[in-house]
């Protein structure tokens, strides 16, 4: 695994200077930060940030897009997630779906999809945990059979991030059987409101509604929505969590809740309360900065699944880390209803952390692929 060390240049300071700006011009000084998985879903709020060029900022400019480099659009999420902006709505979409249309889609696929999605217009999911695989992607059991003009498919997904909020999803499935599991398998892109589609949802401890159970029931996908090629299913979703597990949100899901924490209790730090700030300051640089490589890897134009998978173990133990740390060193009860932003934000941040390090691939698989990466680098 290569990390190479990497410092932004005058540029990227200069955009990263123009975020905050506009951040500060777009969010009221009441506004609660969202935590983890891109904030808040705010349609309005994606298409102001379309309009000034943030998002589909890798887009291709003849699709609409920014044609900016993924360096570029590193710093652009990392001041979005700092500051907890509302951005679930196009967040998939512009993270993910975006860059695998570009690597695998069909030029028609592009033309529609790609100027929706840099609009802010067009909102997706991802289908791919299912009840019986978690994170085992190749154990996916969710079938499409050939018929006349597309397919038929059926199924169960699961812990699939606002599916009841958003237009469609990139589905993993196996088309065919294969001794080895992970042929066989491929991707479609499944409108949300097909016929035969069933999304319900899984709730947080405290009511809250992100995840989805998405069932599908002979749910027809025309042979035009199939992305990439039939049976490549495998090396196109590997390549495409480089994507998903690198990124800032690996590791901004709390910033929110420790500023929050600095903000209130800053004046009175005790020993305990400095140190734990300063060692959560720390790591978070650290990680700040592999993941940083990571999007330098990518804009040289190379697929650096392993640093990614490694990124994400570290990100997302971090973010945990960071609300029990802060839970013991403020040394309040937990109180949803909380005067302070630090005690509503301390309540939300407990209640969720624990799937922080599901979604994206669990420890255990993401370690495997950290450990299979290193042992092949040594052969």
């Amino acid at each position: 695994m290569i990390f190479a060390p990497t410092e932004l240049t005058p540029a990227e300071e200069r955009l990263r200077h123009e975020v905050r700006e506009f951040l500060a011009a777009e969010l009221p000084p009441d506004f609660r930060p969202g935590l983890g998985l891109g904030g808040r879903h705010d349609p309005e709020f994606s298409r102001r940030l379309a309009a000034r060029g943030w998002v589909g900022m890798a887009i291709p400019t003849r699709y609409g897009g920014g044609g900016a480099t993924p360096v570029e659009r590193f710093v652009v999420v990392e001041e979005l997630l700092a500051a907890g902006a509302p951005i679930l709505a196009h967040w998939v979409a512009e993270r993910q779906t975006a860059p695998t249309l570009l690597a695998f889609g069909t030029q028609e696929q592009r033309e529609w999809f790609l100027p929706r999605i840099a609009a802010g217009e067009c909102w997706f999911s991802l289908g791919m945990s299912e009840p019986d695989a978690g994170s085992d992607l190749a154990s996916v059991r969710t079938a499409a059979t050939k018929v006349d003009g597309g397919w038929l498919v059926n199924g169960t997904k699961i812990w699939t991030s606002a599916a009841h909020l958003n237009h469609f999803f990139v589905v993993l499935c196996r088309t065919s059987p294969a001794e080895d599991r992970h042929q066989g398998l491929s991707q479609l892109i499944v409108d949300l409101h097909a016929p035969g589609l069933k999304v319900s949802p899984i709730h947080y401890l405290d009511g809250g509604h992100h995840f989805n159970e998405v069932v599908f029931d002979d749910v027809f996908v025309p042979d035009d929505r199939v992305l990439g090629e039939v049976g490549a299913g495998w090396h196109q979703v590997t390549s495409e969590l480089a994507y998903e597990r690198s990124g800032p949100d690996r590791y901004l899901s709390v910033f929110g809740l420790l500023k929050a924490f600095v903000a209130e209790f800053g004046d009175s730090f005790d020993e305990a309360r400095r140190a734990a700030v300063g060692r959560a300051s720390a790591k978070l640089w650290t990680i700040r900065q592999l993941s940083l490589a990571v999007a330098r890897s990518l804009e040289r134009g190379a697929a650096p699944a392993v640093e990614a998978a490694l990124v994400k173990d570290i990100g997302t133990l971090y973010e945990q880390e960071v609300v029990e740390v802060l839970r013991h060193v403020a040394g309040q009860e937990i109180d949803p209803g909380g005067a302070g932003m630090f005690e509503r934000l301390l309540a939300e941040a407990v209640q969720t952390a624990p799937a922080f390090t599901l979604r994206g691939g669990t420890t255990e698989v993401l370690r495997s692929i950290a450990a299979k990466g290193l042992t092949g680098a040594r052969r």
